[in-house]
């Protein structure tokens, strides 16, 4: 099962209906989408952990959330490929990363294994490995038109696993949900 919702909907997920299931969790905090959520502003929880905390019987994996959909699309490569790009992965539950992690190869990505749940703020917007990676620098003087003509045309950037790593392990706690 894959979320991907707005956060401020977490807490209508079913939990009874996931429990038990690995949940792959793909949800980023905008506060400006998605209200202040006290637990998130105070740096207590991680948006992921607070996901878990509603499915408790789930198997909750961070994944897919520092990278954007179109470029998920265009960066996927084939195992052993030169220019093959890795996404972080979070989660308490190591068979459920392992699952993850399965599907992410046959997607055509490598999984970088960044630890729990509660490190999954290394991945979340603001940080430096959250979708800017994945793009070349942005031609300046574009219109929004242009930007967005510019971002559907442009293939992106590998981004290999020692790189997502080296990132990840650069990420400095800041406001939840900064971008």
């Amino acid at each position: 099962m894959v979320a991907t919702i707005p956060l401020k909907a977490y807490d209508r997920l079913p939990a009874a209906a996931l429990a038990g299931k690995t949940v792959i969790d793909t949800m980023n905090y905008y506060p400006e989408r998605d209200g202040r959520i006290a637990d998130l502003d105070t740096g207590k929880l991680t948006s992921s952990s607070l996901v878990q905390r509603q499915l408790a019987g789930a198997r909750l994996v961070k994944a897919f959330n520092s990278i954007d959909f179109r470029h998920l699309f265009t960066l996927a490569r084939p195992s052993g490929a030169p220019d093959r790009s890795a996404l972080p992965i979070a989660g308490d539950d190591q068979a459920a990363k392992a699952e993850v992690a399965q599907l992410l190869d046959a997607l055509s990505y490598d999984a970088v294994d960044i630890g729990a749940l509660a490190d999954s703020w290394r991945t979340e917007p603001g940080t430096p490995v959250y979708v800017q990676p994945y793009l070349p620098p942005r031609p300046d003087g574009m219109s929004q038109e242009e930007g967005q003509r510019w971002f559907f045309e442009t293939p992106g950037v590998p981004v290999p696993a020692s790189l997502v790593k080296e990132l990840v392990g650069a990420a400095v706690r800041g406001s939840a949900g900064s971008s």
